[in-house]
């Protein structure tokens, strides 16, 4: 059956290849660039995504899609596009490189972790502390707000640390995957100190972008309802959707629920130490931060927020993860724990076992550079400014919409911020709305990255939490649909009233009370069964 729906799915892709193609041959002069073929290219990598439940021909198909078009269906040109202008390019990007090797290095970081005993000692130590499914999911959540200084740094970290322990408490893969995920990008998005200032600041040039967003904080509703959803889902121990089926299935033991079955190196050789985890956790978190400040000029004398503000993420995580597998390696092996055959064994698994994620991320990327080469950004500036004007209380709800569904179709939060800030802050919007505005393109741009199954902040956690990919994509919709709808009609008072003090106090009793229908009607539909 699978493999009917896989080529019907496949048939269906080379058959509007073949509509687009013949469109172009009876208008030779027509250019798809800058138009609504632009947003072509992810609509099919996520349409074959969803039907196939297969990622990377998924991903290369929507990127040779794109190709097709920027090269007017040209064979020879489109194989160039999709080698130099996607996966090269993508590759090639500014900060991708240390992304890539970070990624390889937490990856060799964790093998180690596993085969020195001290992430099986680490679950014992644990295990004894931490008693219930409830304590180890708002532990989670904890170290998640914790270390939201940068999304990928957060997602990888929390979700290798905790992975044992909310095994041992029999929470589902999927479940550990969505609160990493909503911990990251949206405490992220709130916190000043935090790689993501820099995104705003650096996008901004009318006025002083961390003061701008400072301000919109109290108005970026996705972002501090979505923390909230995590918290009343792990208090109430309340899921639906097809995250219910994931954690029934956890709680008999079967983690996964789906045919996914990945390998983990976790080797109990009783010689291990809690310290053998912390320590090198600690050096990570420590030196990563410390050189994220570096390259921010701190130690030359620039003030903290602005260090981070203003800081290389990518290269001050990699720096970080590099120093602190050269001090792990040093120390496993003057613990005796491993010799250096072994520690050389574990680079190589450890590459290895993040092939997959930057299979799915290298795609992906180059699926993101495409879509920019094809003028997104010019079409969704002109649908922008088309549809804002004329509904000045309407204008956040709309700028939310749109960025939503930029940032679902480029899989990336930072790209849509870096299309929709400068436009947003040029409209001549008064103080107020401006900052309501801000806030609802930096909502969205999560919101939308959340939902989409190319966005890279999924696919880190889904990687961290060892899980499969599209269960993760499929398993948070739900959550975030909720929370997106919510956001929406919030944007909407907001323009109206203008004020954080009285929509804020709205929104968490809509949340709250969504929330506990749902609760409360699951619970009698139990009872009557």
């Amino acid at each position: 059956m699978k493999k009917r729906i896989a080529f019907a799915s496949f048939l269906v892709f080379a058959v509007a290849a073949l509509c687009v193609l013949f469109y172009s041959r009876l208008h030779e002069t027509y250019n798809f660039i800058g138009t609504a073929w632009s947003l072509l290219p992810p609509v099919v990598a996520i349409i074959l995504a969803l039907i196939t439940k297969e990622v990377y021909s998924s991903l290369f198909l929507g990127l040779v899609s794109g190709a097709l078009l920027y090269a007017k269906f040209n064979t020879i040109e489109t194989l160039e596009v999709v080698f130099t202008k996607g996966i090269i390019a993508g590759i090639d990007s500014s900060g991708n490189i240390g992304i890539l090797t970070f990624l390889v290095t937490l990856g060799i970081l964790v093998v180690l972790l596993g085969r020195s005993g001290g992430t099986a000692a680490y679950g014992r130590w644990a295990g004894k502390r931490i008693h219930s499914r409830r304590a180890a999911m708002l532990s989670t959540f904890a170290l998640g707000v914790l270390l939201a200084v940068d999304d990928y740094f957060n997602t990888l970290t929390v979700g290798n640390v905790m992975r044992p322990i909310t095994d041992r408490n029999r929470i589902s893969r999927a479940k550990l995957s969505y609160i990493i995920d909503a911990t990251a990008a949206p405490m992220c998005m709130i916190m000043p100190i935090s790689s993501w200032a820099a995104a705003v600041s650096g996008n901004i040039e009318t006025t002083n972008g961390v003061e701008l967003f400072l301000k919109a904080i109290p108005f970026n509703f996705y972002s501090l309802l979505t923390l909230t959803m995590v918290v009343l889902i792990c208090v109430l121990q309340f899921d639906f959707g097809k995250m219910k089926l994931h954690e029934e299935n956890a709680k008999k033991g079967d983690l996964f629920t789906t045919g996914f079955r990945p390998s983990e190196e976790i080797d109990d050789n009783g010689r291990g130490k809690v310290i053998d985890l912390v320590l090198p956790v600690v050096v990570l978190i420590v030196t990563c931060v410390a050189y994220m400040l570096y390259t921010g000029g701190f130690f030359r004398g620039i003030d903290l927020i602005t260090a981070f503000a203003d800081c290389n993420a990518s290269l001050g995580l990699c720096m970080g993860a590099l120093v602190t597998l050269g001090f792990s390696i040093i120390y496993y092996y003057l613990r005796g724990l491993m010799d250096f055959k072994e520690l050389m064994d574990c680079v190589a698994t450890g590459f290895k076992s993040m092939v997959p994620a930057l299979l799915i991320l290298i795609f992906a990327w180059s699926l993101s550079e495409i879509t920019v080469l094809l003028g997104v950004n010019e079409f969704v500036a002109g649908v922008f400014s088309g549809g804002a004007s004329g509904f000045a209380f309407l204008l956040p709800a709309i700028v939310f919409a749109v960025s939503v569904g930029l940032a679902f179709a480029t899989g990336t939060s930072w790209g849509t911020m870096g299309i929709l800030l400068p436009i947003v802050a040029g409209i001549g919007l008064d103080e107020k709305m401006m900052i309501i505005s801000i806030s609802a393109c930096l909502a969205g741009a999560v919101c939308g990255d959340h939902c989409s199954p190319i966005s890279d902040t999924n696919i880190m956690s889904s990687t961290a939490a060892n899980c499969d990919h599209l269960a993760h994509v499929a398993t948070q919709l739900p959550y975030a649909g909720v929370v997106l709808i919510i956001s929406f009609v919030m944007y909407i008072i907001a323009g109206i009233t203008e004020s954080a003090a009285i929509c804020l106090p709205i929104a968490f009793a809509i949340l709250l009370a969504v929330v506990l229908v749902m609760f409360f009607l699951s619970k009698k539909s139990k009872k009557t069964v």
